[in-house]
């Protein structure tokens, strides 16, 4: 599936787990939560045309389910993940927030899926990552090589096809330069700000000795 198809996934999957009330979703919904600023790697910026174009493709894989709801006039879309690829709303969880925000490390997959799934621990995690890994059906998710100054291994999902992984690579030494960037300027502030305090200190003691007040 396209990139699109899996951010209008991931966000059914999300919704369905976090926001039942709500669930399933319309057309509206699915663009906002498709352009929905945090929680979301890459952030996107999509028209509603768009998003009803990934629709029409998931719905060629039979993993979209159209419905009128209650009120009959608008319609709206439910995923049919589990039984399409045979697997738990465990997996389900893991693999929306794989698509939602892009690769993470187990840790940051326990985090992240807390309001859809509580795992146990991070064993937990890792062993399902595995079994979806090593699934007889077709792999699911794949372990990427750990990146640079980095202590674990990030997974990615493969419903996009294999992951790029040089394209990652240059991605992952992107956001490191981004964050060595912003240290080098906050490093420059915290300089400017200590001359800036030495001059009012200096021209402060210039008011008491032309005042002659005793301090």
């Amino acid at each position: 599936m396209s990139p699109l198809e899996a951010r209008v996934l991931g966000v059914l999957i999300e919704k369905q787990l976090t926001t039942p009330d709500y669930y399933p979703l319309t057309l509206n919904a699915l663009v906002a939560g498709s352009n929905q600023k945090s929680n979301r790697s890459p952030v996107m910026n999509v028209a509603e045309s768009e998003v009803q174009m990934a629709l029409d493709g998931l719905k060629h894989h039979t993993l979209i389910i159209e419905s009128y709801g209650a009120s009959g006039r608008v319609m709206r879309y439910a995923h049919n993940l589990g039984k399409v690829l045979n697997v738990s709303q465990a997996v389900s969880a893991l693999l929306a927030a794989l698509m939602l925000r892009g690769p993470q490390t187990p840790g940051e997959l326990r985090t992240g899926c807390d309001r859809m799934y509580r795992f146990a621990d991070i064993s937990s995690v890792e062993a399902y990552l595995e079994e979806i890994a090593a699934r007889s059906a077709g792999a699911l998710a794949v372990k990427l090589s750990k990146q640079p100054g980095s202590r674990e291994h990030r997974w990615a999902h493969l419903l996009c096809g294999p992951v790029d992984v040089q394209a990652y690579a240059a991605a992952s030494v992107e956001d490191e330069g981004v964050t060595t960037g912003e240290l080098s300027t906050l490093k420059s502030h915290v300089a400017q700000l200590r001359d800036d305090v030495g001059e009012l200190r200096a021209l402060v003691e210039r008011l008491y000795q032309e005042l002659g007040v005793k301090r």
